[in-house]
């Protein structure tokens, strides 16, 4: 296999070598070049050999002296320098399969692929992995790699993922760690399903296998799951007996390694209507993505901003920030925060209820924007409305229901103002006033 070549940098090590646009880039190294890992790990070197064919297919070998990590100066049609690998399974708890129909499609597609589990952190569930990847991942030592592993029961993993080779790819976890890859993990929690007894298993298991880190949160259900396995959700009871057996072998792991291990996604602890823990539980936030200790590090973020500012009672102005209902307590107490060093800023702190997938999914980042029109439309939202940006896609643009913040802002008539999950960011936002 090979990678064409879309462009060629001007002025690059690739550009004064005589490589064009259109020709394939065969191998470096006499190593073939599949897709963006090889390339990327290949051109590393600073003496390299290619082989490239031009649009004839005729070959011709390429010598060049470059500076370590310096770039070659190729660039490819798409990033991963091939198509995105499609997950195979078609699990119980899966979310997608949740969305209701006519949303945009790149929302439908479930990713599982290796190479996006090291550069961008997604999770991959190893049931579409090859030999070639797995060795190729061995070979340049490759990590961390992210593996959503929801069970280490193999009957159970072949169920809860309905493919009946899920168990069987269990042993590529033992085969990275023997390997000295680095593995976080991630464990949606189904009740009755795998938690109590099957999750004790399950973090056992990863435990001995010397994980970096285990994400464990709750299922999410929509109100679209006809002709779905029937899930329940948690609720309080529940989501605290899931809290007490993570909490419980996170301290086990502390004393007998040093580190946490395994952590409880925010939303158990809104769910169990049980303080968030303190910054010190998290550890070093590795898992934010995850939702794993969101609330704590913003809560604590914010205190580090607001020590550095001065109080100013001068600055008079209203802002309102919309937030998912789980959340919604702790915005209210970290605005509170910020009006001690600003009082005569009025915050408008609103819940917004998820009429869109139903009203068991509370998290801020499922809000859509059809959402906050329809509940902000009779409020005095004061100059501007603040909003994680986890509430909008990569752009920052485009809510789930596919409303624009050019909508939003037209309908509500006020300046539409994403936040990203810090304390700096917040605080200016909100003492920002009119732009």
């Amino acid at each position: 296999m090979a990678v064409k070549i879309f462009d060629v940098t001007t002025g690059s090590h690739a550009d004064k070598a005589g490589i064009k646009k259109g020709e394939t880039l065969l191998s470096i190294n006499s190593n073939e070049i599949v897709d963006v890992l090889d390339y990327r790990f290949y051109q590393v070197n600073r003496k390299l050999t290619l082989e490239v064919a031009d649009e004839d297919k005729n070959v011709r070998t390429i010598e060049m002296t470059k500076g370590e990590y310096e770039e070659i100066g190729l660039e490819f049609e798409t990033y991963l320098m091939d198509k995105q690998h499609s997950c195979r399974n078609k699990c119980i708890f899966c979310f997608i399969d949740q969305l209701p129909k006519g949303m945009r499609e790149s929302l439908y597609f479930k990713d599982d692929d290796s190479r996006l589990s090291f550069l961008f952190g997604n999770y991959i569930t190893l049931t579409n992995i090859t030999e070639h990847e797995i060795d190729r991942i061995i070979k340049m030592h490759i990590s961390p790699i992210n593996v959503s592993v929801h069970t280490t029961n193999p009957e159970l993993r072949c169920k809860m993922m309905n493919n009946r080779f899920a168990g069987d790819t269990l042993k590529y976890l033992k085969r990275f760690a023997d390997a000295g890859i680095t593995l976080n993990c991630q464990i949606v929690s189904c009740p009755g399903i795998n938690d109590g007894d099957e999750l004790v298993r399950t973090l056992t298991d990863l435990e001995n296998l010397g994980v970096n880190m285990t994400a464990i949160v709750p299922v999410g259900l929509t109100r679209y799951r006809e002709n779905l396995y029937p899930l329940v959700p948690y609720n309080k009871e529940t989501a605290g007996q899931t809290i007490d057996i993570i909490e419980k072998m996170g301290d086990e792991c502390v004393k007998k390694h040093g580190r946490r291990i395994f952590f409880p996604g925010d939303e158990f602890y809104l769910l169990a209507e049980r303080e968030i823990p303190s910054p010190e539980f998290y550890e070093d936030f590795s898992a934010l993505e995850d939702g794993i200790g969101m609330i704590a590090y913003l809560t604590d973020d914010v205190g580090w901003k607001l020590e550095e500012l001065d109080a100013d009672e001068s600055l008079c102005h209203k802002v309102t920030i919309a937030c998912g209902e789980g959340v919604f307590p702790y915005m209210k107490r970290i605005m509170s925060m910020i009006n001690e060093k600003f009082p005569n800023i009025t915050i408008n702190t609103r819940a917004i209820k998820n009429n869109f997938f139903g009203g068991g999914v509370n998290v801020s980042g499922l809000v859509t924007g059809g959402d906050l029109i329809d509940q902000l439309r009779d409020d005095d939202l004061g100059d501007r409305l603040l909003i994680p940006s986890s509430m909008l896609r990569f752009e920052n643009d485009l809510f789930l229901d596919d409303v624009s913040t050019d909508d939003v802002e037209r309908e509500l008539g006020v300046t539409l103002v994403p936040v990203n999950n810090n304390g700096n960011d917040l605080v200016e936002a909100v003492i920002a006033g009119k732009d």
